[in-house]
């Protein structure tokens, strides 16, 4: 008998495509090529796509894992179910040794009392660029139930929790509170990028959460990316950041900026009526904080803001 395995194509324009993400010294180009193995994961429980890696005040360097189904290593933790809880989702080829999970963790322990988890999905970002899209969802989902487990086990509140997502790691997290029915307080999408998930029922949007938002630092073709959030923020009209040289400095920038307005809470937009107005400049509209870990924040929009090229920006 013939075994067969699999496999779908997958067809993007090639001019809608020029993709850069992972660390923050990581160069790669999306290989239009790839095929997703359809089979890729069906050996792993789906349980263990995900690791949630707690750090608090009284741990702020090593952390404590917690694990789904698992009461003990939540009880046994230093998890405060009467602090805020932000989870924190690298992105594709990252890890739990990203850079970006210090620096998003260190800020907002250094901001006030917080539970912070790092999500570390690695045994899938750093699969294949369409082989990780294709299970995001799922990741996501998983996400979304391990944090209704820990609001059974401890009554946390989804009131008081916050998920940023750096690029495909946004769309986790999009998924994660559609899994919650969108009842978690805030989410924060960091350089989504990418135009192929311009039209994917699975991508982040503004019904996720109470209130999403967005920071576009990385323009992929000849116009501004695609505003999803309820406010969308596009630093340095978010095509070239000021210091950097490459498309993946450009990138990785969104969440430097984001870990500096934590802490600074200094970076301010001016509202913009169309997309034109941001490409040109000439914003006049009302200031509106960008980031920052306020759990409440709300607010509608599109905002242009100029920045330095070095912390805090």
């Amino acid at each position: 008998m013939l075994a067969f395995t699999v496999y779908v194509a997958v067809a993007i324009p090639e001019n809608l495509v020029h993709i850069q993400e992972g660390d923050e010294n990581v160069k790669l180009h999306v290989n239009l090529d790839e095929w997703v193995n359809a089979n890729s994961y069906k050996e792993l429980d789906a349980k263990d796509f995900n690791q949630y890696l707690l750090f608090t005040r009284l741990k702020p360097t090593s952390s404590q894992t917690l694990v789904m189904d698992d009461v003990d290593t939540i009880t046994s933790s230093n998890y405060n179910p009467n602090v805020p809880t932000i989870v924190v989702a690298h992105g594709w080829l990252g890890n739990r040794h990203t850079n970006l999970n210090s620096v998003i963790s260190n800020a907002f322990l250094e901001n006030g009392d917080n539970n912070v988890i790092i999500l570390d999905w690695s045994q899938v970002a750093m699969s294949g660029y369409f082989s990780a899209i294709a299970k995001i969802p799922e990741v996501g989902q998983n996400l979304g139930k391990f944090l209704s487990f820990l609001n059974k086990v401890t009554r946390a509140s989804f009131d008081s929790m916050h998920l940023v997502g750096f690029s495909l790691g946004s769309h986790v997290v999009g998924n994660a509170g559609r899994e919650l029915n969108e009842r978690i307080a805030r989410i924060t999408g960091l350089d989504l990028i990418s135009p192929i998930w311009y039209l994917n029922n699975n991508r982040l949007n503004k019904n996720d959460g109470i209130y999403v938002e967005v920071i576009h630092t990385n323009g992929v073709d000849s116009t501004v990316n695609m505003a999803i959030g309820d406010a969308d923020f596009y630093p340095n009209g978010e095509r070239s950041q000021p210091g950097c040289s490459s498309t993946s400095c450009n990138h990785n920038r969104s969440w430097e900026l984001f870990a500096a307005t934590v802490t600074d809470n200094h970076l301010a937009g001016r509202e913009c009526y169309s997309i034109q107005m941001i490409s040109s400049n000439t914003c006049q509209g009302k200031l509106f904080e960008m980031g920052n870990g306020n759990i409440n924040k709300r607010g509608l929009g599109l905002y242009q803001l100029e920045t330095g090229s070095i912390y805090p920006f």
